[in-house]
Parts: structure tokens; C-alpha cells; sequence
């Protein structure tokens, strides 16, 4: 089987790390491992293995041809078999079944607003689903939809699993006391609700001012950052949460971090609770998309209601005066992680799939 994952770029997104972690997870297992990024390369960049063959297509825009042909050229010399797109990239992996048609199609589906699944917009991937012929979904919500309203019955669920590679050029130094640091692995979007965690990093610097938190992820720059830039300041708070941006040495990250957080108001599974569990971290999330399937509250972690700030703090505040616990949830989440989302079992329900797909 020869396989190639299709991004449009390599930041470091949760789509964005998937499609790197499945080219990587295929070595060995397949005759041919690929990855292409269409538009933007990212930090991501350097976590891609040897053995991936990698191409970047550096596309200019939705109708870029000299791109199409550039993959439909490295999709023939390779003998690529199976395309799998991961989210937006469907469209240029629609425009290449069309100059090259006898390639099979796969969408990976990582939408993670799933609270508000009834305000996605679908026009173009409705019209351009004849073409594909299977779709992943990360979690159920996602599945039935694609079922339902998308009404493509080929569609499994496959759930999103951490990295085994952790090959970085770079190394992040986390401020703070060692062993008194929270982690917050989450893009600056507004599902993410950073807000929330503001809040409570401002009640937890009145009962454990030694505590601080870190904040993982891309800054875009837009009204959003903005506002949690001036909730920094105004909550006074500018030595006690750190912002480091887009960052492509996670596991270094997390190992000099104690507790892991997620204030999400919408999720699929996030990649970053994961990584969490990886490295035997506490955590404490918000109950949100498929967050409940992994965590179980009180027993390898503490859930919340997506928005309470009191419950937030008062499990926060638990797993910081608690070390018995904090090491308890985080081996019970290592363990839950490792029995049902490892990287080796994903990927031998994704290839036993697709050998029916390829047939």
C-alpha cells in the first residue's frame, strides 16, 4: 500500500500534527510513507521522519494549477495509491482525482467545533463527496453527521493518537518553579476559552502565588489574542502566565510542566490531552466533545462543565495542594491513553479499513 497525508500546512494545529503522525506511524508498516504540505510549512516541519518522503507544494491559491500538476507529478512518480486529506485539503485532493483519477480518496474529518456542528458550512464538500471514497472522523458526533447529513455511509472513527517521534531542533525553557508549573497545549482560538483559564490563574495566584501557567500555542494575531493580552494586565497576571507561541518541542514542554489544563468550549479529542496522558500528567478539562471517553472524573483526572470557573478552581487548587494525586491521575490517564490510543492500534484499524477501500 502506498499512502501520502495531505495538509495544508504544518503549524501546529491538531489536524496539523495528525497528518505528521500518521506519515510517520505508516514507515514500516506500508511500502510508501508521504506527507505533503500544500500552502505553509510550520514548526511541525522538523518532527516529519526520515523515512517520510516529503513535498511542499508551496500553493498560492485555491486554483493554483502549477501546484495541482506538481502533486499530480509527485502522486504518479511515487506510485501513490491513497491520498488522505486531512480537513480543508480535501478541495486540491478533489482537483487532483480529477487529472488523475485512478488514485483513491480518503477525507480526514477533524473539525473540532462539535457543539455547533448544525452552523458548519458543508456547500462545497457535499457537491465533491461522490469523489472521495471513504471518510475518517475523529469522534461518533462526527461520524453520525458525516452519516446523516452528509449521507456517505463508507465513514469509520478513528481516534486521534499521540506521537512516538519527538525529534525537535529546538528546546523551550518554561519560567517558573520546577514542579509548580500548569501547561495549557491550545491554539488562540475562542473555542479554546483561554478566557476562562485567566480567571482561574487569577483566583490561583491569591491561594498559591508560586504557581504559574504556561500557555502553548499559535497567536494569530487577531482580536482574540488581543484581548487576552489585555486580561494579562488588567488582571495583573504578567508573572504568573507566560505566552510562548506556537512551539514544536512538546515533549520537552511537558516534561518540565506538573499539571496539564483545557478550558475548551468545544472539542473533538484534542491531541494536547493526549499528549498529557503521555507523559503522566493530571489534568483537569472541561466536558466537552469526546474529553468523557478518556477522562474519568475522580479517577484519572478531574472533568468540569465547559465555563464554570468555581468548579475549574476548586479542582485546580485540589491537584496543586495534592501530590498523592496529581501522581495517581497521572498514571491512571497514562494507562487509559496507552490502552486505547496508541498509535500501533490506530493504525491497524485505519490499514484494515483501507484494504477494503483499496481492493
Amino acid at each position: 500500500m502506498r499512502i501520502v497525508q495531505i495538509i495544508d500546512s504544518l503549524e501546529a494545529g491538531g489536524a496539523e500534527r495528525m497528518a505528521v503522525n500518521y506519515a510517520n506511524a505508516l514507515v514500516g508498516e506500508i511500502d510508501f510513507s508521504g506527507l505533503v504540505a500544500t500552502r505553509k510549512e510550520g514548526a511541525l516541519r522538523n518532527q516529519v521522519q526520515k523515512g517520510v518522503s516529503y513535498l511542499f507544494l508551496n500553493k498560492k491559491n485555491s486554483l493554483d494549477l502549477a501546484a495541482l500538476f506538481r502533486l499530480r507529478a509527485y502522486v504518479k512518480r511515487n506510485k501513490v495509491t491513497i491520498v488522505h486529506a486531512h480537513s480543508s485539503s480535501f478541495f486540491i485532493a478533489v482537483l487532483l482525482k480529477m487529472v488523475y483519477p485512478s488514485v483513491k480518496l480518503i477525507w480526514h474529518d477533524h473539525y473540532g467545533n462539535n457543539e455547533f456542528l448544525l452552523e458548519r458550512a458543508s456547500f462545497v464538500l457535499k457537491r465533491t463527496l461522490l469523489l472521495f471514497d471513504g471518510i475518517i472522523a475523529v469522534n461518533q458526533k462526527l461520524k453520525s453527521w458525516s452519516e446523516e447529513f452528509l449521507n456517505f455511509k463508507n465513514t469509520i472513527c478513528l481516534d486521534n493518537f499521540p506521537s512516538d517521534w519527538n525529534a525537535v531542533s529546538e528546546q523551550s525553557y518554561l519560567k517558573g518553579i520546577d514542579g509548580k508549573r500548569i501547561v495549557c497545549l491550545a491554539n488562540l482560538r475562542i473555542q479554546k476559552d483561554h478566557f476562562l483559564l485567566l480567571k482561574v490563574a487569577k483566583r490561583i495566584k491569591e491561594t498559591h502565588p508560586d504557581w504559574n501557567f504556561h500557555l502553548i500555542g499559535k497567536d494569530f494575531q487577531d482580536a482574540y489574542s488581543e484581548e487576552i493580552k489585555r486580561l494579562l494586565v488588567e488582571y495583573d497576571l504578567e508573572n504568573s502566565v507566560f505566552l510562548y507561541g506556537s512551539r514544536e518541542d512538546v515533549s520537552p514542554i511537558l516534561r518540565q510542566s506538573t499539571i496539564g489544563v483545557l478550558t475548551s468550549k468545544s472539542e473533538g479529542m484534542p491531541v494536547a490531552l493526549l499528549e498529557y496522558g503521555r507523559y503522566k500528567m493530571p489534568v483537569v478539562v472541561t466536558q466537552v466533545g469526546e474529553i468523557p471517553t478518556l477522562v474519568q472524573n475522580n479517577k484519572n483526572g478531574f472533568m468540569v462543565v465547559a465555563q464554570d470557573e468555581e468548579l475549574f478552581f476548586e479542582a485546580l487548587n485540589q491537584l496543586i495542594e495534592n501530590e498523592r494525586l496529581r501522581i495517581d491521575f497521572g498514571n491512571a490517564l497514562y494507562k487509559a491513553v496507552m490502552d486505547k490510543y496508541s498509535s500501533k492500534l490506530v493504525i491497524r484499524h485505519y490499514l484494515s479499513w483501507l484494504q477494503k477501500i483499496a481492493r
